[in-house]
């Protein structure tokens, strides 16, 4: 056992424009938590001045390297797909993938961006009406918050997107996944709402550098829920908002901790802490 904990753990974040992720402080606080020698590096894409087209070898480097497993973000979620062995149920459902285990000469593709957002939700919005909601995206980070909502029992779902053609490939796929559901790509975002329960963003309207809101504000009522896949400002603009409705609102802090609670599990094989990990979250972005 102790040899196990002692033993030196590698992991690494491949993207474009990481350097203010969380995402490593969140692994190794937890690592060193549980008595683990582990260390996560940013692969960025920017900084090594290299493309999407370098991720074969940008993911061929941390294999040889050692790395125990990869975290995948933005813009290789799903170009990375064609470089794995396997793929779990949710990354093929999902045709994304945030977490590549390198294991036994195998890479193996996990989605935890899906359950990090359900489980965030179930906890901060417990007893939320899941009869309708509009959906606001369907990005990479938008087809994880509908199948997310979907297998937490939604009902109905539209989705409104500005290329309304991807809005109407998520519908389809969601319905094919969830055909007990009612899933349509939106037309009229104001008639959407008078009939919805609760909003999703999934859009990055709402970050530093994308401000504003992704719909106005006055489209929200009372009795919305409203959820939030941003996390750089935890209080958007979005929320500050909807709470000023009276609307029951959650951050997308909870997206962001538990989708790393899910990535932390399947690269180091061992059970982390997710209340100590929402707490250490806490403390860098208050």
């Amino acid at each position: 056992m102790a040899e196990t904990l002692l033993k030196p753990l590698k992991a690494g974040l491949i993207g474009s424009g990481i350097q203010a992720s969380l995402t490593p402080a969140m692994h190794m606080e937890e690592g060193a938590a549980q008595g683990l020698e582990y260390d996560y590096e940013l692969i960025d894409l920017v900084t090594l001045n290299a493309s999407p087209a370098d991720l074969s070898r940008l993911v061929a480097d941390g294999e040889e390297r050692g790395l125990a497993g990869l975290n995948i973000t933005h813009p290789c979620k799903q170009l990375v797909i064609a470089l794995l062995d396997e793929l779990s149920p949710e990354a093929r459902a999902l045709g994304a993938v945030n977490t590549v285990v390198l294991k036994d000469n195998k890479r193996f593709g996990h989605n935890t961006d899906w359950w990090g957002f359900a489980e965030s939700f179930r906890r901060g919005l417990p007893q939320a009406d899941l009869s309708s909601a509009v959906q606001l995206g369907a990005g990479g980070a938008g087809v994880a918050t509908a199948y997310a909502i979907l297998t937490l029992g939604l009902k109905r779902l539209t989705v409104f997107d500005r290329e309304h053609e991807r809005a109407v490939d998520l519908a389809e796929t969601m319905s094919a996944l969830f055909p007990d559901a009612s899933i349509t790509a939106g037309n009229d975002l104001e008639a959407a709402m008078k009939t919805a329960s609760g909003l999703i963003n999934a859009t990055p309207t709402g970050m530093a550098k994308y401000p504003g809101t992704p719909l106005p504000p006055e489209l929200l009522e009372r009795r919305h829920w409203v959820a939030e896949i941003v996390y750089f400002p935890l209080e958007t603009e979005l929320l500050r908002r909807a709470r000023q409705r009276g609307c029951r609102t959650l951050d997308g802090g909870g997206m962001a901790v538990f989708q790393a609670v899910g990535a932390f599990r399947l690269i180091t094989g061992r059970e982390p802490d997710a209340a100590r990990m929402l707490a250490h979250f806490k403390t860098m972005t208050t």
